[in-house]
């Protein structure tokens, strides 16, 4: 398919703001690694927040709904809305903790709270595993949704599509190494309202289509059980609008906390992490997280859900299988010139705000925590942000490789969570309990990935082997800090004067202040119950009625008021 002149200059005009606003910030973020990778530590909430946003609106994310709508109505979303509780746990009890340890990675964290040799080795392998190995999945994953979509939109073979997504990728390596962390904030910022533009601009030509013709038509027209809000229980396996028991207990009840997912890991982590750990000061980081909570749940999913409801009318002769190319199909069948390149170039923001984070976070960890670290250690500052950009266009070709070999998205995103499935307990419990070592927590990320392994190969349930996973890991890592020697005490000592942890900590000098925390813990679970009114509120506005919408999100409105007064007369989250 051919594009008209408009949507290529739409299209080419956005690729040349992406990097004029990387040349803006080029000086300022290549004086130090501080700079580079935390945009010198002093971003507003706004920005951190709406950055963590776009960083998870990645091109494959419409997809995977619309495929998760198709087989499984609305109430198929549950299988990433149920990360909300560990999200707002992140909120609410570690943003402050991230921002005090003034650490630049994830992993620098590791020898701020444990100690010896095994801190040292837990370091440089978290470095390499988090910074190469996950992190170039994760790229691929992307990638392959980016080749799909051109595929569709342009009819190109397999590796020709591949070709132009590594094109698409360099170009994004390129404007994030002359950027850092700033630069891609700032660039994010657009490339989220650009995303979301395009998602509700498609949402309302599709609702419009003579097929559908609105929402109560399309209302009409739909399976029976695809708009429930909720999943419902049920032991018939032919019913593939429900969830098993034990599907309910893995997805709804388990992963949230026990799992270690990018962009949701329990206790913070990785690219969220380093948002808060760039933002000004707690407060940003509090307010940046909050933002991220509510833009996630609640502003980005209905769109994507009203055009994959949509498409299940428009578009019945697609398989199960290839539903997710649907989305594709929509913008290529039902645009008009002008808005079909705007949506293509929503596409590309959305791809390109997630690249961008991923190089700049991947990088962080190699040359922070593996070449600083372990190689060259007594190097200029300037020394090492030109080896981050070396390591970025590595990180390119190793992705871009394993982008060709990548088959399936569900299938990566299922061998990641499996790989973390008990890691979890440890990276929250580990700001709280003093107990919890360097050897505890190698044992608790080696654990998962060997159990995985075993349970693929032996051909084990998926939610079987997740709870064996689980629970084997948790028992392991037990074992093991009640067994290894614990964390020197003037580690303890280093942490606690930095981080102020509350928790069962036991030295001499600290007593830690642990009243605020039942108030957190009912702030915490009124939250989850403001988030999911909101979320519920916007979908029974769209597809059940505006009195029950409004009711809910009045629900949201007075329980937030609660936390804020909570908050006013206790300082719980903000200082």
């Amino acid at each position: 398919m051919e594009l008209a002149n408009i949507d290529w200059i739409i299209i080419v005009a956005f690729f040349a703001l992406s990097l004029g606003i990387s040349l803006k910030y080029r000086t300022s973020s290549g004086k130090d690694m501080k700079s580079f990778f935390l945009g010198g530590g002093k971003l507003p909430w706004y920005l951190a927040g709406i950055s963590m946003v776009a960083t998870t609106f990645a091109a494959d994310t419409p997809l995977a709904v619309t495929e998760i709508v198709k087989n499984d109505g609305i109430s198929g979303n549950w299988l990433w809305w149920n990360f909300l509780a560990g999200g707002l746990l992140t909120t609410f009890f570690f943003a402050k903790l991230w921002k005090r340890s003034g650490v630049l990675t994830e992993a620098e964290l590791i020898e701020l709270r444990y100690s010896g040799k095994p801190a040292r080795a837990l370091r440089g392998i978290k470095a390499v595993y988090l910074g190469l190995f996950m992190n170039v999945m994760i790229i691929g994953w992307v990638n392959v949704a980016l080749v799909s979509i051109l595929s569709v939109f342009f009819g190109l073979d397999h590796f020709d599509a591949c070709l132009y997504t590594i094109g698409a990728m360099i170009f994004v390596s390129i404007y994030s190494s002359i950027g850092g962390l700033k630069g891609i904030i700032v660039t994010d910022s657009i490339q989220f309202i650009l995303a979301m533009i395009g998602s509700v601009v498609l949402a309302y030509f599709v609702i419009h289509n003579d097929a559908i013709s609105g929402l109560d038509n399309l209302k009409a027209q739909l399976p029976e059980g695809s708009l429930n809000f909720l999943p419902t229980v049920s032991s018939d396996a032919s019913d593939s609008l429900s969830l098993s028991p034990l599907s309910m207990l893995v997805y709804m009840g388990m992963m949230w906390w026990a799992c270690w997912y990018p962009g949701a890991e329990p206790g913070g982590g990785g690219y969220i992490a380093q948002r808060m750990m760039s933002t000004k000061d707690e407060n940003h980081a509090f307010w940046a997280t909050l933002f991220f909570q509510i833009g996630h749940y609640v502003i980005r999913p209905w769109p994507w859900i009203i055009t994959a409801l949509a498409c299940i009318i428009l578009y019945p002769e697609v398989s199960d299988e290839n539903f997710k190319l649907a989305y594709v199909y929509a913008i290529k069948d039902h645009l008009p010139v002008g808005i079909k390149g705007l949506l293509l170039t929503s596409f590309f923001a959305a791809y390109m705000s997630t690249i961008s984070t991923q190089l700049n976070w991947g990088t962080s960890y190699l040359v922070n925590d593996l070449y600083k670290r372990f190689i060259k250690t007594k190097e200029s500052e300037k020394h090492y942000v030109n080896m981050a950009q070396l390591f970025t266009f590595g990180l390119i070709i190793i992705s871009g490789v394993l982008t060709f070999y990548i088959e399936s998205i569900s299938a990566v995103w299922k061998f990641l969570m499996s790989c973390g499935a008990g890691l979890g307990l440890v990276l929250i419990l580990r700001w709280y309990w003093q107990k919890i070592n360097a050897w505890g927590e190698i044992v608790a990320m080696i654990a998962p990935a060997f159990c995985t392994i075993v349970f693929q190969f032996i051909e084990v349930e998926y939610e079987v082997g997740f709870i064996m996973t689980v629970a084997i890991t948790t028992i392991s890592w037990i074992i093991t800090v009640n067994v290894t020697a614990p964390t020197a005490t003037s580690i303890i000592n280093q942490f606690i004067d930095k981080v102020q942890p509350t928790g069962k900590w036991k030295t001499e000098s600290y007593q830690p202040d642990n009243s605020k925390l039942k108030y957190l813990v009912i702030a915490w679970l009124l939250s989850i119950i403001g988030v999911y009114a909101m979320l519920m509120g916007i979908g029974s506005m769209l597809f059940d009625s505006i009195q029950n919408g409004s009711l809910l999100l009045l629900l949201a409105g007075i329980v937030f008021f609660i936390i804020a007064r909570m908050n006013k007369q206790k300082s719980l989250f903000t200082v």
